[in-house]
């Protein structure tokens, strides 16, 4: 029997978002219903609501979550009734050519539920990246829901669901940055102390925070960053060699996604350094560099999608490091909020006020 619950939808694209009933179905084979507990706001989910992911309104937002499965379909084996779950965008297949090489974390066939969820007069909404979590609760493939210790803060660990993951990972599964490593970091908001923490966690000894915000550089000291750069003040390229005995960094991690700030992480890294893109660009972005100095400076040039995570393997891993004191997700929080104050915490997205705003159910 279906169920009527309260949900964020963007019916529109660039109007605001609208609070009204999304009918959730009961779970079908391989399928799960999650209560939500908490869910942040990410940018992709402003990005949904521009339209810069697809056309494909209206959206049901919000994918950065954790709760507990309240109900599963049928051939569920994984997760049951009342497990504690971060929900992921991964439901890896097992079955494509990147699992098939036992690289599941690049898997080209995730899953999604086959059930749409519905407005009350039959309209089928697009879960944003197959979840749909500014909601009561949401359903999703199983495979979706990743189980964790149930006594860790959901608003915290949620957000392994999407942004904190994708930072995290940039450093330590695309970047693979390794003790004694010298890192930079452009652009400070959720992703980019992510990638400053995971720096950490890994065992990297000078770590660079770059930004144009004095209030984020700050936020990413308390991440693990030993030094800090003002781009509004300093040229980037220069100061990252200045802190790095006149090399550059050798993993730069790009946490914008524009044209201007990755040819500074090209330039700031060392030779034979790697870049690392996990900042999201606009269909319409290019960029030029010399062939030659693509050649003559060797490395790696990478992007980092969902921090090239494999949900099962990761989330527990840092859920357990996080309830040991070793990663601080709480401070990734900086407010709680109620379900109709998504559209007052985009705007705040724009003032960098927040690393993060998280409903709370």
């Amino acid at each position: 029997m279906s169920q009527r619950v309260r949900g964020v939808i963007a019916r529109e694209k660039g109007k605001p978002v609208e609070v009204t009933t999304i009918v959730v179905p009961d779970p079908g084979p391989g399928e799960a219903v999650v209560k939500v507990q908490a869910c942040g706001v990410c940018h992709t989910d402003l990005h949904y609501r521009e339209g810069g992911i697809n056309d494909e309104f209206p959206f049901l937002l919000g994918h950065e979550a954790a709760g507990v499965v309240e109900s599963v379909g049928a051939g569920v084996t994984d997760v049951a009734p009342g497990d504690f779950v971060v929900l992921n965008w991964r439901a890896v297949c097992g079955n494509c050519r990147a699992c098939n090489k036992g690289k599941p974390w690049y898997c080209f066939a995730t899953h999604n539920a086959k059930q749409k969820m519905t407005l009350e007069d039959g309209t089928e909404l697009s879960p944003a990246l197959g979840i749909g979590a500014f909601v009561e609760k949401t359903l999703v493939h199983a495979g979706q829901c990743t189980k964790v210790d149930p006594s860790a803060r959901a608003a915290a660990v949620g957000l392994l669901g999407c942004g904190v993951m994708a930072g995290l990972g940039a450093s330590i599964n695309t970047g693979g940055v390794t003790r004694g490593d010298s890192v930079a970091v452009i652009g400070c908001g959720g992703v980019g102390d992510g990638a400053v923490a995971g720096a950490a966690l890994a065992g990297a000894t000078t770590i660079i925070a770059i930004d144009t915000d004095d209030r984020k550089l700050e936020w990413a000291r308390g991440f693990g960053a030993t030094h800090t750069i003002n781009a509004r003040e300093a040229d980037v390229v220069e100061a990252v060699k200045a802190l790095t005995g006149g090399n550059g960094a050798d993993v730069v991690v790009e946490a914008v996604g524009r044209p201007e700030t990755y040819r500074q992480a090209f330039y700031a890294r060392d030779l034979a350094g790697t870049v690392v893109l996990v900042g999201v660009p606009t269909p319409d972005m290019t960029i030029e560099l010399p062939l030659l100095d693509v050649f003559g400076r060797g490395g790696a040039l990478k992007s980092s999608w969902y921090g090239d995570c494999l949900p099962s393997r990761d989330f527990p891993l840092l859920v357990e490091l996080y309830k040991q004191g070793r990663l601080d997700l709480d401070a990734f929080v900086t407010e709680e909020i109620a379900l109709d104050e998504v559209e007052q915490a985009f705007a705040k997205m724009h003032t960098g006020d927040v690393l993060r705003s998280v409903v709370i159910f």
